[in-house]
């Protein structure tokens, strides 16, 4: 534990040592901002919800999260530490379990900054707060997962803009796996059983059950399934690293 502690914080202290981060945290909450209340037509429905918040999150974190996680393992490997950071006396698994968290803790932060549009709902209306709660926890959840995938797939290459698209790529995979059209694609041959499968594996079946409010421990268990598989895959792919090396 605190060996994860360590690189935990040398991770997380990373992200604001340059101006990257905070021009980070503006796009998104800019980004976040518009598609709520201009995209979303927040005004125009008259209903004190944060509906237009959570339905664009999925695709905002499509491009968001896969940007963070780029550099965690890519910049390692490119400016030659990960050999250095490999022979410090830490298990492999506290530094890809410290590296993942402190991308997850700057997710958490930037959604954090998110609260004064929570503020802003109850201040017209009375929304629905324990709705919005369960969103929030999906939005987590849903971003922690992306980071997941996105950190496995920084440790196949020395490069941070492939390493973005491969994580992108795969995210969308995982994203559009349950809308209709892709369904239909499957309904015209698959048994139904293996259509259900395809569309349990999206992150939007399950991240919209969590924002409506309906808390499903299968829905929680995906998501950590997700991300034990893919840390589980980051340190395969970094062990195989080191053993080549």
């Amino acid at each position: 534990m605190g060996a994860t502690l360590t690189i935990f914080r040398r991770e997380f202290a990373s992200y604001f040592a340059t101006p990257v981060a905070y021009v980070f945290l503006v796009i998104y909450l800019v980004m976040q901002g518009m598609f709520t209340f201009y995209i979303g037509q927040f005004y125009v429905r008259e209903q004190a919800d944060l509906v237009s918040f959570f339905s664009y999150q999925p695709w905002l974190y499509l491009f968001l999260m896969p940007a963070v996680a780029m550099r965690l393992w890519a910049e390692e490997r490119k400016t030659g530490t990960l050999e250095l950071l490999l022979t410090l006396p830490v298990p492999l698994g506290a530094v890809v379990a410290g590296k993942y968290l402190a991308a997850v803790a700057f997710a958490a932060v930037a959604l954090l900054l998110t609260a004064p549009i929570w503020i802003t709902v109850n201040w017209l209306g009375t929304p629905d707060n324990g709705v919005i709660a369960t969103g929030y926890i999906g939005s987590l959840l849903m971003a922690s997962a992306y980071l997941a995938i996105g950190s496995a797939l920084s440790a196949t290459t020395k490069n941070q803009v492939v390493a973005f698209i491969l994580a992108v790529t795969v995210c969308f995979l995982f994203l559009v796996s349950g809308l209709p059209m892709v369904l239909d694609v499957f309904g015209g041959w698959a048994p139904d059983p293996l259509v259900e499968a395809v569309a349990n594996l999206s992150f939007l079946t399950h991240f919209n059950n969590l924002q409506k409010g309906m808390v499903a421990l299968s829905d929680i268990v995906y998501f950590l399934a997700v991300i034990v598989l893919w840390l589980w895959i980051n340190r395969i792919v970094i062990e195989s690293k080191r053993e080549a090396g």
